[in-house]
C-alpha cells in the first residue's frame, strides 16, 4: 500500500487574484458595472490586464485556498490545477509552493492563458471582479497523478469544477484511484448555482458511493434537496451520503454522519470584514482533523477556528498561522 504522505489532495480551478485601485472613471470608460461579476473572454482579460496598471496578485480558486489553509495548520496539502506557461502561472505555482503545497501539474502550452479574476477596487471599496477562466478549464485526467492520490488520506474537489467535461473526468479517475487505494473522497458543492446545474448528478455521486465525505453551507444543502427547511435537506443528506459537514453561518457548524449529528458553535471573531473563503477554510480545518482520525466535534471546532480567521480580513487565505490558533485552542497541530 502506498504510502500516506499527504492530508488532502485538492483538485481546483487555479485562478490569480489580481487587484488594482481605479478611479469610477475606469468603470465607466470600460462598460463596467460597479459591484458586478462577470466573465470574459480572453481578449478582454488581457486587453483589461494591460490597463489596470499598478497590481496586487495573489493566487486564489476556492480549493487551492483549502490547500493553502491545510499547509498554514502545519499540514501537507497537494493541489491539482491547471495554469499556462506564462506570468501568472508561473507566479501561481511559486505562490502555492511557497506555502508547502506539493503542486506538480503540468503547466499548458501554446493554450490559454492563466486564469484570472482581475477585481477593481474604486475609492469607496466596491469590488467590480472580471473573470477569465482560460487555462484552469483544461485540467484532464492526465493531469491526475496516480501516486499522489493514493498518498493522500482524502481526494478534494470543489465542484465548479463540474462544468468543463474533461475535469469531471479528471474527478472520477481520481476518486476511482482513491476508493481502490482505500482512501476517502470529498466534493464541495461551491454554490447553489453550480448545485442547481448540477443537482442529480451532485446527488448521484453521493448514493453511488463515488463521494463519501460533502461539504455545504446551508443554503446549498436546501437548494441540492430542493426545499426551504433545513431539517428536511439534513435527513435527507443523511441517507445519501456518509458524512457531511454543513456550515451555518453565525450558528457554526455541523458535522453529520447516518449515526450520529454533532454541532458546534462558531468561533469567536471580533469583526466580520470579509466572508469569502469562509467555507474553504471551514474545508481545511475538518479534513486536517479527519486525516488525524480526531472526533467529529473535534474536525467542526478545528474547521470553524480556520473559517473566523479568514473572515477577520480582506482575502480568502489566512494571514495568521492556523497551526499557532489552533494550539492555543488546544489542538495539537
Amino acid at each position: 500500500m502506498t504510502e500516506l504522505r499527504y492530508d488532502a489532495l485538492c483538485i481546483g480551478n487555479a485562478i490569480c487574484d489580481v487587484f488594482a485601485h481605479v478611479e469610477e472613471d475606469f468603470l465607466r470608460r470600460e462598460e463596467m458595472v460597479k459591484g458586478s461579476m462577470q466573465l470574459i473572454d480572453t481578449d478582454t482579460a488581457v486587453g483589461l490586464y494591460d490597463k489596470m496598471g499598478q497590481t496586487v496578485r495573489i493566487s486564489g480558486g476556492s480549493a487551492g485556498n483549502t490547500a493553502a489553509g491545510i499547509a498554514s495548520l502545519g499540514g501537507k496539502p497537494a493541489y491539482v490545477g491547471k495554469v499556462a506557461e506564462d506570468e501568472l502561472g508561473n507566479a501561481y505555482r511559486h505562490d502555492m509552493r511557497g506555502t508547502g503545497v506539493h503542486f506538480e501539474t503540468a503547466p499548458l502550452k501554446n493554450g490559454a492563458p492563466t486564469a484570472r479574476s482581475m477585481i477593481l477596487i474604486t475609492p469607496d471599496g466596491e469590488r467590480t471582479m472580471n473573470t477569465y477562466l482560460g487555462a484552469c478549464v483544461e485540467l484532464s485526467p492526465e493531469d491526475i497523478d496516480a501516486e499522489d492520490v493514493r498518498a493522500s488520506a482524502i481526494t478534494y474537489m470543489e465542484g465548479y469544477l463540474w462544468d468543463p467535461p474533461a475535469a469531471k473526468k479528471a474527478f472520477l479517475h481520481a476518486s476511482e484511484i482513491a476508493h481502490k487505494a482505500g482512501r476517502r473522497v470529498s466534493l464541495t458543492l461551491s454554490d447553489s448555482f453550480c448545485v442547481d446545474r448540477y443537482r442529480s448528478e451532485f446527488i448521484s455521486l453521493m448514493r453511488d458511493g463515488i463521494v463519501d465525505l460533502l461539504f455545504a453551507n446551508e443554503h446549498e444543502l436546501k437548494a441540492l434537496y430542493e426545499t426551504a427547511d433545513l431539517d428536511t435537506a439534513i435527513n435527507a443528506v443523511r441517507e445519501d451520503c456518509r458524512l457531511t459537514a454543513l456550515t451555518v453561518g453565525e450558528k457554526g457548524a455541523m458535522a453529520i454522519s447516518r449515526e450520529e449529528t454533532v454541532h458546534v458553535p462558531a468561533a469567536k471573531v471580533d469583526s466580520v470584514v470579509d466572508l469569502t473563503g469562509a467555507g474553504d477554510l471551514f474545508a481545511s480545518g475538518f479534513m486536517f482533523g479527519l486525516s488525524r482520525d480526531l472526533g467529529l466535534a473535534a474536525c467542526a471546532e478545528i474547521g470553524c477556528l480556520c473559517a473566523a480567521e479568514v473572515i477577520s480580513h480582506v482575502g480568502a487565505r489566512p494571514e495568521k498561522s492556523l497551526s499557532g490558533l489552533i494550539t492555543q485552542a488546544g489542538f495539537a497541530a
